[in-house]
């Protein structure tokens, strides 16, 4: 199934176009804004969203700020007059038929809920930008992490703030098994300290997002009573990159899996 779907991600970026290559593209959503600044010629990129220009959201932030901004609305970007909008989530219908109405052709992507749809994703957008080839190099190292993945993950648990954790059968899941990783299973996708106290994981994979409010929420991990949780190996991860959990989390499950693997 793995190498099918990879296939079928390939297929679609190198298939043939029914449209022009557009000129001027124009991103809605951060998670959109990623994937543009990964896969389009800088000259294509009509707008992208403000919060990619903020270090705290995104590493691509730099690139980001080469670009004009928006505020994520389709009138903060409609007089750019765009050939293509990128979205997602499906949760404007009106924005899209107004586009429509515009003469402004748009690609609504899904979220992500699997690492099938991250390939989906990047082949239609590198198919709607005309640039197919651009995604060849991102699905083809992620097919070769996809095959390399350890076959007996480490018992782990991804630790956001005040306790927040992901569910085990969720995409930030499928990343950590590339990584070398088995999130636990967790009622309500959180872990209390009496959790970390009773049965600690073998990792506690960290994630690091936006530091001073990452430290407050995590603040309860100083209690006294969580040194026993410090029988488990931390591992910092960077949030940002779970924001969107596209492309940009292959270099990190590559450096995870390293970590993991010590």
């Amino acid at each position: 199934m793995r190498a099918f779907a990879f296939a079928s991600a390939i297929s679609l970026a190198l298939g043939c176009m029914a449209q022009a290559a557009p000129g001027r593209v124009a991103s809605l959503n951060l998670c959109t804004d990623e994937l543009l600044l990964l896969l389009a010629r800088p000259e294509q990129i009509a707008s992208i969203t403000y919060l990619s220009q903020n270090p705290a959201e995104t590493p691509l932030w730099r690139q980001a700020r080469r670009h004009r901004r928006n505020d994520g609305s389709l009138v903060s970007v409609a007089g750019l007059r765009p050939d293509l909008v990128l979205t997602m989530g499906g949760g404007a219908r009106d924005r899209v038929r107004i586009a429509g109405r515009l003469g402004i052709r748009t690609l609504d992507l899904p979220f992500p809920q699997s690492l099938g749809d991250v390939e989906e994703s990047v082949g239609r957008v590198a198919a709607a930008l005309g640039r197919p080839e651009a995604a060849v190099p991102i699905l083809t190292r992620l097919g070769r992490l996809r095959a390399g993945a350890p076959a007996r993950p480490i018992d782990a648990v991804w630790l956001g703030g005040g306790g927040r954790s992901v569910a085990a059968g969720g995409l930030a899941a499928q990343w950590m098994a590339l990584s070398g990783l088995r999130q636990r299973p967790l009622l309500g996708d959180r872990i209390s300290l009496e959790q970390l106290l009773v049965r600690p994981p073998a990792i506690l994979l960290r994630s690091v997002y936006r530091s001073g409010q990452y430290s407050r929420g995590q603040r309860w991990l100083a209690h006294p009573l969580a040194s026993n949780a410090r029988r488990s190996r931390s591992i910092a991860t960077d949030g940002r990159l779970w924001n969107c959990m596209g492309p940009l989390m292959i270099p990190e499950a590559i450096r995870l899996r390293g970590e993991a693997m010590r």
